[in-house]
């Protein structure tokens, strides 16, 4: 620990102003790791409208490279900052783009209008429009409840994409039952009030929440836990919205209801390991989608991004440069 002595006698001791941000402010601090991590990694956080809605986002590069734009969608309770260890192995001129999705981190909070499956596609379509990334087509990454509605979005939208990454995307029906998808049962048959999986208030429940997300354990100190508690718990009550509206019988099944839609071509990552939703859902969009790319990872769970971020992003790059590839052959032999 380095002490730094100041004209006047003034003591100046970094290292303990850091240590004490970590032992009564983890929360705060993790914010402005993530600030750190977005500045070293050149993403800038911008916002637009439509209307009176706001949408924040952050991005890096600009439009016109040698791959298509990326647009990134987050899932269930995170924000744009998840997608950070994935940036971190992509291309530096690779143009992309994370939204926070509506209601979640800066995006305007409404109703749950907005949070339905469908209602999030209408959203992220107004985000679209409103920065101009329609203009030429791009490519979009969902994973999750992000994946449920980047599905959605490539049945509804097609014009603007030119292609669609699902990375262990809800809103199927899977063949087999996962870990979640049986708790969720047994909550609904419950009479008692207790509490969803994916929506800790307590620090046991957030070790129980990234036991079930990750293969891999996370072994995080108490304060960082408490850190991303504190962080979580005021957005409790939104989160529960958020959930009830995309378990619900509009939005339970909306990406399987959509599958006969989707013309666009799609690339799929799934981690072997998925405790959420179960990565027999590979074989269900293989099956309705025959010319999908599909990428099961071993010893990977739910959160692929923050699991195997390296692999992830070469997963996609390659996609999209092969695609490159492919549209330049085909343009060479018409």
């Amino acid at each position: 620990m380095e002490l730094v002595m100041l004209s006047g006698g003034v003591l100046v001791v970094p290292v303990l102003a850091f240590i004490t941000s970590f032992l009564f402010w983890p929360g705060a601090l993790l914010r402005v790791y993530n600030w750190y991590w977005r500045h070293k990694i050149g993403l800038v956080i911008r916002y637009s409208h439509s209307g009176s809605y706001r949408f924040c986002y952050s991005s890096r590069g600009k439009p016109g490279g040698a791959t298509p734009s990326l647009l990134l969608l987050h899932g269930f309770s995170a924000t744009k900052d998840m997608w950070l260890p994935l940036i971190r192995f992509l291309p530096k001129e690779q143009h992309v783009i994370c939204v926070d999705m509506p209601g979640h981190e800066g995006t305007s909070r409404t109703g749950a209008e907005d949070y339905s499956i469908q209602g999030q596609v209408r959203r992220i379509h107004q985000f679209v429009q409103s920065i101009g990334l329609d203009k030429t087509p791009f490519h979009l990454v969902g994973t999750s409840m992000g994946g449920n509605v980047a599905g959605v979005y490539a049945a509804q939208h097609p014009d603007v994409l030119c292609s669609v990454t699902l990375m262990c995307p809800a809103g199927l029906v899977y063949p087999t039952e996962s870990q979640f998808i049986s708790r969720l049962r047994e909550l609904e048959k419950s009479e008692q009030e207790e509490s969803i999986p994916l929506i800790p208030s307590t620090t046991k429940e957030l070790e129980d929440m990234l036991r079930l997300c990750c293969y891999s354990p996370v072994n995080l100190p108490k304060q960082l836990l408490r850190g991303l508690l504190d962080n979580r718990i005021p957005n409790n009550g939104f989160y529960k919205e958020v959930f009830m509206e995309i378990v619900g019988e509009k939005s339970r099944h909306s990406l399987q209801e959509n599958l006969h839609l989707i013309k666009t071509p799609t690339q799929v990552i799934w981690g072997k390991e998925d405790q959420v939703v179960d990565a027999s859902g590979a074989a269900v969009l293989k099956a309705a989608l025959p010319d999908c790319q599909v990428e099961v990872i071993e010893n990977c769970g739910h959160s692929v991004a923050l699991e195997r971020p390296r692999k992830a992003a070469n997963l996609i790059m390659n996609y999209l440069t092969a695609r490159e590839v492919s549209t330049e052959n085909t343009k060479k032999l018409s």
